[in-house]
């Protein structure tokens, strides 16, 4: 049942990505015949059973808040699940950008709503500009000059990429830009998104490599996905910290690791990596209420462990 639903997810991804290429440049959303043919079969055995858990009348679902990892936008996709992304603050008054219900595109968040302006800076910051954009935040006139021109644009301090048809996509904050010593800069949030769409084990991921001149990440794995894994390879019994510090749990991520590097450019590629003995939770201090990693804070905490994976490195 598994390698059935390997093989339906696989399918599915393609059969999204190539209906949404196709509809982009003609308007029609197929297929070639052997791929819909396969997409067909996967249907029947995988996808309509996701689409009957949903209630079986699911039309789409809207994401937002934080990023959607396009290969788990592409699984639903081709599931027949529809998710359209959207971007918006609170200093535009919620939803600027929605993707169209029939023409969305994985990995965007759409076109922006009627009334609302959008460019893009010089160093790719996203500006805003519209009715639903606020007047200012109430007594700070000092911080709303900093993000508000005198035009009415907005600064929001996402990094973003719009196509020449009004489709926006969001890299990452500006503020969590990183620049190697080489002078590439790097998106971690985005390296890191696509790091737990082909890793089922990743819990929390912090790419480093500001100022250094390669990447390298800490990993925090899923204790019930990790656990399950280990019963089933001779490593039952033990605790979570002796399964991570096992050299075959070590083995299996740098599988992923090495999966992830294939569809990176040559300076975004993971280097080296760490295990941690624990995840990474609230009550450390290392994520936000709303579960969002807190870079400093990671590390600090385990600088010994990123210093470690520097060693002997130009930057040491």
């Amino acid at each position: 049942k598994y390698k059935i639903f390997q093989w339906a997810a696989d399918v599915g991804r393609e059969y999204a990505k190539v209906t949404q290429d196709n509809f982009r440049r003609t308007g029609t959303a197929s297929a070639p015949f052997g791929l819909t043919a396969k997409h067909k079969v996967a249907d029947a055995l995988v996808f309509a059973k996701i689409r009957e858990a949903f209630g079986g009348r699911l039309r789409a679902c809207i994401s937002g808040s934080a990023a959607l990892a396009p290969e788990i936008g592409y699984f639903f996709a081709g599931a027949g699940v529809h998710i359209l992304e959207g971007y918006g603050l609170t200093e535009s008054s919620a939803a600027s950008f929605v993707n169209p219900g029939e023409a969305y595109r994985t990995g965007t968040v759409g076109k922006p709503l009627p009334g609302t302006e959008v460019r893009i800076a010089d160093d790719g910051e996203i500006l805003l500009r519209g009715p639903g954009i606020m007047e200012g935040y109430h007594g700070l006139p000092e911080k709303t000059a900093e993000v508000l021109e005198a035009d009415g644009w907005f600064h929001t301090g996402d990094i973003g990429e719009l196509s020449a048809d009004g489709y926006l996509r969001i890299t990452d904050r500006k503020k969590d830009l990183i620049k190697t010593s080489g002078g590439k800069y790097i998106a971690p949030a985005e390296v890191e998104g696509q790091f737990k769409a082909v890793c089922p084990f990743v819990s929390n991921i912090l790419v480093h490599g500001a100022d250094r001149n390669y990447c390298t990440a800490l990993i925090a794995l899923d204790e019930p996905a990790l656990l399950g894994w280990a019963a089933e390879h001779g490593l039952g019994g033990k605790s979570y910290a002796e399964v991570v510090a096992a050299p075959e749990t070590v083995k299996l991520i740098q599988g992923y690791v090495d999966r992830l590097n294939e569809g990176l450019q040559r300076w975004q590629t993971i280097k080296k990596f760490r295990l941690l003995p624990r995840d990474l939770d609230i009550e450390h201090g290392e994520l936000t209420p709303s579960l969002k990693l807190k870079r400093p804070v990671v590390e600090r905490e385990y600088k010994d462990l990123i210093d470690d994976m520097y060693a002997g490195s130009r930057e040491a």
